[in-house]
């Protein structure tokens, strides 16, 4: 491949990534002003969140798969395709529910996006032009997750919360052009061409259920028919994944790596590490809104996430030295640890609490999460020999959209719930909400404390040495796992 045609591989993708991880890391400020246009409550409008978490882990693993199969590029501009339908649809929304839709068909346009990418940046790439693109790649990934909310909240303030998915539309339509004159096609030519739809699928009805479980269980009640009936179908479904992976030729998920004492660890400490991060995200962009609270604009929520997200992206490449020195499981544990103060603090929150109060505990909860999560996906590729390194990020990055989904549905229904409560006992408004923002602070304080035994469940294994690409990959950490100088030889060339 000609050096103009790999710049345009870089390119496309660089863009792309950048793109779906803003739009991803910016909706939450949107919520409360496409509320307020569409006229559905923001407790419901949370499946905008839930649902393009839910749909983009059902399909990350298989999306790698079918471009193996069919062939990269195509599917990368599939999923650019999907990207700019899903786009235009949640712009033109007329409705609370064509936003969701819309945002559950972005799920899978970005986890496509997300997965193929990477793999033609590996096949125009080879050795240390290889790892310096995908150190550029991740760079783009941790800047849009950065950029979002601030994004976010300055196209509500000049164009209406549609402006951003226009824009974002606007700048998937080049990719594909871009994309269309400068990659060419690629496909894995030995792998058999079966991809495990059935998995996909069971996945979904897994999770679709535990999470509408989460969000309505307090309006059906917990022991109601319809909530017992979400979580047996979720059971039942769960049961019936690992049936179908024990059976089928490619199966989406590889049973036998739940053996991996490291990679089990670790990725389930990047489910919490996710779940945590995108929760606090998303109680915290409507309790700054609130009119009764701090009554901040979008514009003005967006900056003051910033040192969260800013936080996140800054530490996290500083992580593999110091893991290097002192051990990747003790990194993970302080983390969790410092992220557990964090969001404890949080948990003393006060209706009298004005901005410079969260500043503190908002800084210590984005570091702690830069700790742990960079040395937690180090370990899920470390883990593993070489022929699974692929496998292990993709249940790694699995694990990432599962915990967001999750985490977010427990949230909501959390700071709704008890905010709801307190206003039926006469407390003024400002005061339930602090309640409902403390108690749900409180619980990501134990989450995160259940990270920190996880630190101890991974044990120890291969470290970074702490290059530039690991600190791209730390950084990149947040919404996609990289393999490092500690992933088995050949790093990238297998993916």
């Amino acid at each position: 491949m000609t050096g103009g045609r790999r710049s345009g591989v870089l390119l496309a993708t660089c863009i792309s990534t950048l793109v779906v991880n803003a739009n991803t890391s910016a909706v939450a400020i949107l919520l409360p002003a496409i509320s307020d246009d569409t006229g559905m409550s923001v407790n419901t409008l949370q499946w905008a969140v839930t649902g393009y978490s839910l749909v983009g882990a059902a399909v990350i693993i298989t999306s790698g798969s079918l471009g193996d199969v069919f062939g990269r590029k195509r599917v990368f501009q599939a999923g650019l395709l999907l990207f700019v339908a899903s786009c235009v649809l949640i712009a033109l929304a007329g409705s609370g529910e064509m936003v969701i839709a819309g945002r559950m068909v972005q799920g899978a346009s970005g986890a496509t996006i997300l997965a193929c990418g990477m793999s033609l940046l590996t096949v125009a790439y080879s050795g240390q032009e290889q790892v310096r693109a995908v150190t550029l790649w991740g760079a783009a990934a941790a800047v849009g997750a950065a950029a979002g909310p601030l994004v976010g909240g300055v196209l509500v303030d000049t164009t209406g919360w549609q402006g951003l998915f226009w824009i974002d539309a606007a700048i998937a339509a080049a990719c594909m052009v871009l994309t269309f004159a400068t990659v060419g096609e690629s496909r894995d030519a030995d792998r058999p061409r079966s991809v495990d739809y059935v998995g996909t699928v069971l996945v979904a009805l897994t999770l679709g259920p535990l999470i509408l479980a989460l969000s309505k269980g307090s309006d059906w009640g917990w022991v109601s028919v319809a909530t017992i009936g979400c979580v047996v179908v979720a059971l039942a479904a769960g049961f019936g994944f690992v049936r179908v992976e024990r059976r089928v030729a490619l199966p989406l998920l590889d049973l036998a790596l739940l053996r991996n004492r490291v990679l089990v660890g670790s990725t389930i400490a990047i489910l919490i590490g996710a779940g945590t991060i995108n929760a606090l995200m998303y109680v915290l962009s409507l309790y700054f809104q609130d009119p009764t609270t701090l009554d901040f604009s979008p514009l003005e929520a967006g900056v003051a996430t910033l040192p969260a997200t800013v936080g996140l992206v800054i530490s996290a490449p500083l992580v593999p030295r110091l893991a290097a020195r002192i051990g990747g499981r003790e990194v993970v544990g302080i983390g969790f640890l410092l992220t557990a103060v964090g969001f404890a603090w949080i948990g003393l929150v006060d209706s009298s609490w004005q901005y410079a109060a969260f500043f503190i505990p908002l800084v210590a909860a984005a570091v702690g999460m830069g700790l742990s999560n960079g040395p937690a996906s180090a370990a899920a590729t470390a883990a593993v020999p070489a022929n699974q390194v692929g496998e292990a990020s993709g249940v790694s990055n699995m694990a990432r959209y599962v915990g967001a989904a999750v985490a977010t549905a427990l949230a909501a229904t959390l700071y709704s719930t008890v905010t709801a409560d307190r206003v039926a006992d006469g407390e003024d408004t400002a005061a339930a909400l602090a309640a409902g923002l403390g108690t749900t602070a409180w619980v990501m304080a134990a989450l995160s404390l259940a990270g920190v035994v996880m630190a101890v469940v991974m044990g120890r294994h291969r470290t970074p040495r702490g290059t530039l690409a690991d600190s791209a990959a730390a950084a990149a950490s947040s919404s996609h796992t990289l393999p490092t100088s500690a992933t088995a030889a050949p790093e990238l060339a297998d993916r």
